[in-house]
C-alpha cells in the first residue's frame, strides 16, 4: 500500500527505519548465499539523497560478478544488499534535493562508480537510497517494470558510445548485440547518433532478435567469425571481452570501445560513471517511443523468487532484461 498512498497523498507517508531485503553475507552463487532479511537498518538519508519505495529492481550481470567476489578488492564490505537499478517513487528527500520532491515516479542506477564505492543497500529491497544526481524523471509512457529494465545497460551503451565518438554516417559493429548494454547500444546507434550501418552478433536462435531491434548485418557468432568479415567498421562496441578480434574488424582509424576488463589499448575500457543526466537526455526517445525497453520473457519474476532470478541471468539465457516486481 505505501506506493499507493504516495501517489495519492505524498503528505500521508510513515517514513520507514527499516527493510525487507536480500542480502548475502559471504562471497559466492546467488543459491548459496543469498537471504531474505527482515528487518534491515535504512542508513540516514543524506543532504542530497533522497528514500526511494522500490517498485521494481533490475539485475545485472555485474551483481552476480560482484557476489563471486571479483571486486574484493574496491569492493569490500559485507554484509551486502545487492542491485544496482531501481525504478520507484520518492518518499522522502535530503534538504538540498531540488530535482525530486515526495511522490514523484524516479528511476536510476544507484551506484555512481560501477566497481567501487558501492552501497550496501542495494535495490532488491523494499525500499533504497540513492543521491539526486543518479536519478531521473520516469518516462510517463513506461511502467515501473520496464523503467527499471533500462538505466545501468542504457547508461553504458550510451557512455562507450560517446567515447567510441560514433556519429551520423558512421558504421558499428556490436560484439552480444542480444545482451542488456548491446541491445541498447543498437537502438542508440540507430535512433540517437544516426548511424550508416548496424552489424551485431549473437547465437543463432537470437538472431531475428537482431533483425527486429534494426540491425542490417546479423552474424551468428556460432558459424562465421566477425573479424573475417571483408567489410569493416568505423566502431566496434564490444560487451563480449573480445578485444584482440575486435582490433581486426575496425576500418584504419576506427575505434574499439569495450566494457570487459582488462580491455588492453588501443581499445578503450571503461566502467560505468552513472548519471541520471543521461536518462533525462534520452527520455524523449522513450517517450516517442523511437527507444524500447527489451524484457526477458521470464519478467516480471516476483520478490520471493529472486535466487531463482539470479541463477537463470547466470546462464546467460535471458534475452532483454529480467526484472524483479512487485516488491514485497
Amino acid at each position: 500500500m505505501a506506493t499507493e498512498v504516495s501517489r495519492n497523498d505524498p503528505t500521508n507517508i510513515t517514513i520507514p527505519t527499516h527493510t525487507k531485503a536480500w542480502f548475502y553475507s559471504e562471497h559466492g552463487k546467488a543459491s548459496d548465499i543469498l537471504k531474505l532479511h527482515p528487518n534491515w537498518s535504512i542508513p540516514q538519508l543524506k543532504d542530497d539523497q533522497v528514500l526511494i519505495k522500490v517498485v521494481a529492481a533490475s539485475l545485472n550481470p555485474v551483481d552476480y560478478k560482484r557476489m563471486h567476489a571479483l571486486f574484493k578488492e574496491t569492493d569490500p564490505h559485507l554484509p551486502i544488499v545487492p542491485g544496482f537499478d531501481v525504478a520507484g517513487i520518492v518518499i522522502k528527500v535530503g534538504s538540498e534535493v531540488v530535482k525530486f520532491k515526495v511522490g514523484d515516479e524516479i528511476y536510476g542506477d544507484i551506484n555512481e562508480e560501477g566497481l567501487s564505492n558501492l552501497k550496501i543497500l542495494g535495490t532488491l529491497s523494499e525500499y533504497t537510497i540513492a543521491e539526486e544526481r543518479l536519478l531521473a524523471h520516469k518516462p510517463k509512457n513506461l511502467s515501473f517494470i520496464e523503467a527499471a529494465s533500462i538505466p545501468l545497460a542504457m547508461e553504458t551503451a550510451y557512455e562507450g558510445l560517446e567515447r567510441a565518438q560514433l556519429s551520423a554516417g558512421k558504421s558499428i559493429l556490436v560484439l552480444g548485440g542480444a545482451g542488456g548494454v548491446g541491445s541498447f547500444a543498437i537502438q542508440l546507434a540507430k535512433h540517437v547518433y544516426g548511424a550508416s550501418k548496424i552489424a551485431a552478433t549473437s547465437s543463432t536462435g537470437k538472431i531475428e532478435f537482431l533483425r527486429r531491434l534494426g540491425v542490417d548485418l546479423p552474424i551468428d557468432y556460432t558459424k562465421e567469425n566477425f573479424e573475417d568479415l571483408p567489410e569493416k567498421f568505423d566502431v566496434v562496441y564490444d560487451g563480449v571481452g573480445e578485444v584482440d578480434r575486435a582490433m581486426k574488424a575496425i576500418k584504419e582509424g576506427g575505434k574499439v570501445v569495450t566494457i570487459v576488463p582488462p580491455g588492453f589499448p588501443p581499445a578503450i575500457f571503461f566502467v560505468l560513471t552513472s548519471k541520471g543526466s543521461i536518462l533525462e537526455k534520452l527520455r524523449p526517445y522513450f517517450e516517442s517511443g523511437q527507444l524500447k525497453p527489451i524484457l526477458d520473457s521470464k519478467t516480471p519474476v516476483p520478490f520471493s523468487e529472486v535466487i531463482e532470478a539470479y541463477s537463470y541471468l547466470e546462464t546467460s539465457r535471458a534475452t532483454g532484461k529480467v526484472v524483479i516486481y512487485p516488491i514485497p
